[in-house]
């Protein structure tokens, strides 16, 4: 049995308490919000996952210290836009050499920096060192909640402590894999949620199963060639936190970055769509670093340029295709 603490009580965060407790470890979850806590102290429910009630083991706090002491494992879950004020105010309390799991997916707009690489420099601030794993894959919490059957992928340069990961969180409806690949994991995981925006736009046009097909297949060729530009595995955008992910992010009706899509293909702004969804919307959050690092590697992404100037208002979303339909022909 392993010690665990969750960091966000969000529908990641306690779908994934709930598995690691159901597969018999010490889960704590940790909220900045104390009515967050005592709802789900109380309840053993979550509003957002209708039909998951949590086992009666399970511990909450909303004090980082005792969130922090001795644990075999901190889970960080909170929305990606939190991650780098979660981890300063957790790294003063972390012992050397913890293992982290980051299931946060997005990268920073001011540094670029991946989940992973901003809970590192947080705890290196202080003069410690963490074992940074990205848990990442195409998991809807909804799903993994009802113990459906979902894979997903361990990757970390620290082979000992992606193998740590993936034995603790792996069950009978759970499975996963390891990579070294960590950098091309997390960035699948943030870039699929802007072309989810852009197939959610299509739907929301009207547009039909050719479209949809043709921005998944398109937006991934756009994803693997930022990948490799910035030294990652080219295979990693063909196995489950690139392709894998973007199938289910672009398809899946759990998906809020396809419903916000589908919204602004109605004529929706982007603060209407947030509204509307009542979640976090990562691709928004994550457009912007998308379109730097575009720019900063060179890289042609004329899908997410497209998302961008339509959440920017300097081009209409019914525009958006004929722009992408009119480019240059080349071969695939």
């Amino acid at each position: 049995m392993a010690t665990i603490t969750v960091f966000g009580a969000g529908t990641w965060g306690i779908a994934l308490a709930r598995l690691l407790a159901v597969n018999g470890h010490d889960v704590t979850v940790w909220s900045a919000l104390p009515e967050e806590l005592k709802e789900l102290r109380t309840t053993r429910r979550h509003k957002n996952l209708p039909g998951m009630e949590l086992p009666s083991s399970m511990h909450y706090t909303a004090d980082m210290a005792e969130a922090c002491k001795t644990r075999d494992l901190l889970v960080f879950a909170v929305p990606s836009p939190f991650v780098r004020a979660t981890a300063k105010k957790a790294a003063k309390c972390l012992p050397e050499g913890q293992i982290i799991v980051d299931v946060a997916k997005g990268v920073e707009e001011k540094t670029l920096a991946t989940m992973s690489e901003v809970i590192e420099d947080e705890v290196q601030k202080v003069g410690k060192h963490a074992r940074v794993v990205a848990l990442s894959g195409p998991t809807h919490a909804e799903e993994v909640a009802r113990d459906m059957p979902t894979l997903i992928v361990a990757a970390s340069t620290d082979i000992a402590a992606a193998g740590a990961v993936q034995k603790i969180f792996n069950s009978p409806t759970f499975r996963v894999y390891t990579n070294t690949d960590r950098k091309g994991v997390e960035l699948g995981g943030a870039v699929k949620n802007v072309i989810a925006l852009a197939v959610g736009i299509g739907l929301g046009l009207g547009y039909g199963d050719n479209a949809k097909a043709a921005l998944i297949t398109r937006g991934n060729a756009e994803l693997a060639r930022l990948g490799e530009a910035m030294g990652c595995q080219a295979s990693t955008f063909a196995g489950l936190s690139g392709m894998g992910d973007l199938i289910v992010t672009c398809t899946s009706m759990h998906s809020r970055n396809l419903h916000a899509g589908m919204l602004l293909g109605r004529g929706r702004t982007a603060d209407e769509a947030r509204a509307e969804v009542g979640q976090v919307v990562e691709g928004m959050n994550a457009l912007p670093a998308a379109r730097r690092l575009a720019k900063k590697y060179k890289v042609e992404m004329p899908i997410v340029e497209s998302v961008g100037a339509i959440l920017d208002g300097t081009l209409a979303a019914r525009d958006a295709l004929a722009a992408l339909m009119g480019r240059d022909l080349k071969a695939e």
